[in-house]
Parts: structure tokens; C-alpha cells; sequence
């Protein structure tokens, strides 16, 4: 049998596949456990400054695996906590990883897919992407962060528009919503979505690790916390070799090589 998720490097980006595309890549135990693997390994790799995250075949995730639930069904409470629990350490890799991280979106986004797109940094979607949130309709609520990220994106009131009645919604929504970042035609979606995952690789990634950081604690701060934190962050960044190259770039009227150094 395939592996469940792949892992490819295309330069310096480490390109992420969800792989059980006959079954739109519904998350399994196996899944979510290879995808902490991945995620763990694609952390910990120096040689990686940007990563793109892809579903194989028709869609990109279709939630979670419910024949699994329906053979496990007399002990579902133990094994939904233990596929729950290892998806959510990939969650919290994918979301503190000090480098950028991309979604490319086609077909159906469901469920734990929903949840997963929303936890990356930015999301590219197909013309013809179906999303829906869909716990409800299996009589569950939210896993995989979507309940986190998901009133931070929409606001609160259409965050339960969508959690509750679980209504599918076009990309051209999602887009409005600020769910996803760009909507481009079905044919053209891989190729942007490398081209932007190649624009961050080649860019300041260590500022790029210190802004993700600032944005996602600015939640938790009050302003002069946050101030502080900027003022720490703005002046670890100084001294950095990017930083000397970004200063030399501009007096010098030309295009910034950054290294991420």
C-alpha cells in the first residue's frame, strides 16, 4: 500500500502530500501519525525555508475517515481520542514550524481538511473548491483547531454559522470569508501555489518566523506587551545576516539575496 502522506523536497520547499486519494484523503490513525513524522522532520530541517501542503487526486482532505469510525464503533470513544490526539500534535507542529506554510486546496475541503487549511499560514484555493466544516452533520463538534482559528478568521457570529449548520460553501466564500488567500482557475492551482511557496522560501525566513510568532501571540497580548515583544524581535533581527543584506539592497537600489541567515 501507498504511504499515507509524502514527503518531497522541490528546493528549499518541502512539499507535503496527503496521500489516500480513493478516499479523498480521509484522515486515518495512519495518516495522522506519518503526518507528525513529516511534520517533525520537516521542522527539524534546517535545508527547508518554505512548505507546501497538497492533497493527491481529487480533493484535498474529505474530514476524517468514517468507515474507520463505523469498524471501530463499539470502542469509538478510545479511538477517536487516540487518532485525535496524535492529529492534534501535527496541528501544533505545522502551526509553531518557524517557516512559512502553504495550503493548496482543490475538490472538497471537509471537516478535519477545513481544520487543517485553517491552521496553515496561507491557503490558495481552486475555482470549483467545496468547503464545509461538517462535524454536525455526523453529530460531533470540532477537532483539529477549527474552533480556535476559526472565529479569529470570520468572527464569531459567522464562525457559528459555520460550525452549526455546516452548510458547503464555494471558494469564491471561502475567499470573502478570508478563509483562503486567492482563488485561481482548477489548471493554474499548482503552479501558483509553487511559485508562492518558492517567493518565501527565497525570502527572509527568519523574520518571516518572528512575524509568525508576533501575529500568533498579538492574540494573547495587550498592546504593550506586544510593543515589547516587537521591540525584542525587531532588534534580534538586526542581527542577522538578512537583515545586513535587506539594508545593503536598498541603499544599493537592487533586489534583496536573502539566505535565511
Amino acid at each position: 500500500m501507498a504511504e499515507p502522506v509524502l514527503l518531497r523536497k522541490d528546493g528549499t520547499v518541502a512539499v507535503i502530500t496527503l496521500n489516500r486519494p480513493e478516499v479523498m484523503n480521509a484522515l486515518s490513525m495512519e495518516m495522522a501519525e506519518m503526518l507528525c513524522d513529516i511534520c517533525w522532520q520537516v521542522e527539524a530541517d534546517a535545508s527547508v525555508r518554505a512548505v507546501l501542503v497538497h492533497g493527491a487526486g481529487k480533493g484535498f482532505q474529505a474530514g476524517g475517515d468514517i468507515a474507520s469510525f463505523h469498524r471501530e464503533i463499539d470502542r469509538i470513544e478510545a479511538h477517536a481520542g487516540r487518532m485525535i490526539d496524535t492529529y492534534h500534535v501535527a496541528v501544533k507542529t505545522l502551526v509553531r514550524m518557524p517557516k512559512p506554510v502553504i495550503g493548496q486546496l482543490h475538490g472538497a475541503v471537509a471537516g478535519a481538511g477545513l481544520s487543517l487549511a485553517m491552521n496553515l499560514d496561507l491557503a490558495i484555493a481552486a475555482e470549483g473548491t467545496v468547503f464545509t466544516l461538517a462535524y454536525a452533520n455526523l453529530g460531533t463538534s470540532p477537532d483539529g483547531g477549527s474552533t480556535f482559528f476559526l472565529p479569529r478568521l470570520v468572527g464569531r457570529r459567522r464562525a457559528m454559522e459555520i460550525a452549526l449548520l455546516s452548510d458547503r460553501f464555494d471558494a469564491a466564500r471561502a475567499l470573502e470569508l478570508g478563509l483562503v488567500n486567492r482563488v485561481v482557475p482548477a489548471d493554474q492551482l499548482a503552479a501558483e501555489a509553487m511559485t508562492l511557496a518558492t517567493r518565501l522560501a527565497s525570502g527572509p525566513t527568519q523574520a518571516y518566523a518572528r512575524t509568525k510568532a508576533l501575529i500568533d501571540q498579538s492574540f494573547e497580548n495587550d498592546l504593550p506587551k506586544q510593543l515589547e515583544a516587537e521591540r525584542i524581535s525587531f532588534v534580534a533581527s538586526t542581527g542577522t545576516a538578512d537583515f545586513k543584506e535587506g539594508v545593503a539592497a536598498f541603499v544599493g537600489k537592487r533586489k534583496p539575496n536573502f539566505k535565511g541567515l
